[in-house]
Order: structure tokens, then sequence, then C-alpha cells
């Protein structure tokens, strides 16, 4: 294959990533909107570190360990701040300082 044809693959991998963590995205939602309805707190450390152990018990490389923690802390910070829109609307809380990114896209 040459670049052309990785750059393709990249693309299409990208594709289902975004899916993924879509859906991803929506089971937090639901869990939030779960935790406003009996009180539960939205950051539980022992989950996180569960996720943690998870995600380096499948993987079988060549993306180190310690890199696919840090992408995961970046994916699990996002997904804390969507359960937090579901225990209180950003309308009601106003905006959340340190919430943007300088990645943060346009609409």
């Amino acid at each position: 294959m040459d670049i052309a044809d990785w750059r393709k693959k990249i693309d299409e991998l990208d594709r289902r990533l975004v899916e993924l963590l879509s859906q991803r995205a929506q089971a937090a939602q639901e869990i939030g909107r779960l935790k406003r309805n009996t009180s539960l707190p939205v950051y539980e450390p022992e989950r996180e570190q569960a996720v943690f152990s998870n995600v380096q018990q499948i993987n079988s490389g060549p993306l180190p360990n310690r890199e696919l923690v840090r992408i995961y802390e970046r994916i699990m910070d996002v997904m804390r701040n969507i359960q937090k829109d579901e225990i209180v609307p950003r309308a009601e809380a106003g905006k959340r300082e340190g919430a943007e990114t300088e990645l943060e896209p346009t609409d």
C-alpha cells in the first residue's frame, strides 16, 4: 500500500471511531440521567480505574499502555462533561470554564 491507501484506511478508521465515540456519548448521557435521578456523583474514580485496567488488558499494541490511558483520560473527561450537562444543563449552569480546547470546532 502507498501513502494514499494508508490515508484512506485512516479516514475509514476515523469514521468508525466517530461512530463509536458517539455511541459512547449516548451511553454517557443515559448514565448522566440515571445519576441525576439517583443523586450519584458524576466523578467515580474507581470506575475510571476499572476502565483504564480493562483497556490496558485488551491492548495488543503497537500503542503503548500509557498512551492509551492518556487517550482514555481525555475521552472520560469529555464523557463526564456530557454527564454533567444531563444533571445540570448548560443553560442553567452557564458556560463551564476550561471546557474549551484549542481544537474547539466551529458549529
